[in-house]
């Protein structure tokens, strides 16, 4: 009954979600789009050309939407889900934690990359403090991944959340990149402890 009553909210606030129903106008397959959006139009990142890697990118909004704006660009999509095909992209199915699949990321570029973006989080357990941990060992692993491919002058984009690692992943980006911002968008829910983490100009 209670599992009931928690999907009926769920909904319910789907169904008030003014970027839930613009999703659907726009085209993109999730509300997440918006996010990627604020955060581009605030530091200025996309433009036509760029390489970039979207990691954890299931269902695909965020590449949808860099796809749209970098056109002759290059961008590889990567998650454990199966994706629909998205135009301009390139999609690896796997674990992003797995050396073979970095691996394999790393083959399809011939120069650096302008971007690495990751949206990943783990599959939420109800207890936050454990969620956000694991979280951010997916963002650390993220930009370290990002050390090793990103130009000198690139972005790192990721989702981080408020808790027992916030700190020490700031710390991290600060010993990698010159530039590191926090960034809460408009799009992202307010009961949310999601912020994004923006870094720039590899140290």
């Amino acid at each position: 009954m209670k599992k009931n009553k928690i999907s009926k909210n769920w909904v319910n606030k789907q169904r008030r979600d003014i970027y839930v129903r613009q999703s659907k106008v726009d085209g993109y397959r999730a509300r997440s789009a918006y996010k990627l959006i604020e955060i581009d139009e605030k530091f200025k990142i996309f433009k036509g050309g760029l390489s970039v890697v979207d990691i954890g990118a299931a269902p695909g909004s965020w590449s949808q939407y860099t796809s749209k704006v970098v056109k002759s660009g290059k961008i590889i999509s990567i998650d454990l889900k199966e994706m629909e095909p998205i135009k301009n992209t390139i999609q690896i199915k796997g674990d992003f934690t797995n050396p073979d699949i970095q691996k394999e990321i790393k083959n399809k570029f011939v120069n650096k990359v302008d971007v690495v973006m990751s949206d990943m989080a783990v599959n939420t357990t109800g207890i936050k403090y454990i969620d956000s941990i694991q979280t951010g060992e997916l963002c650390k692993d993220a930009m370290i991944f990002s050390k090793e491919v990103i130009s000198a002058h690139g972005f790192f984009i990721s989702k981080i959340f408020m808790g027992g690692t916030f700190n020490e992943i700031i710390e991290l980006g600060k010993k990698t990149f010159r530039e590191v911002k926090v960034f809460k968008p408009k799009s992202s829910r307010k009961d949310s402890k999601e912020s994004f983490l923006i870094c720039r100009k590899l140290r």
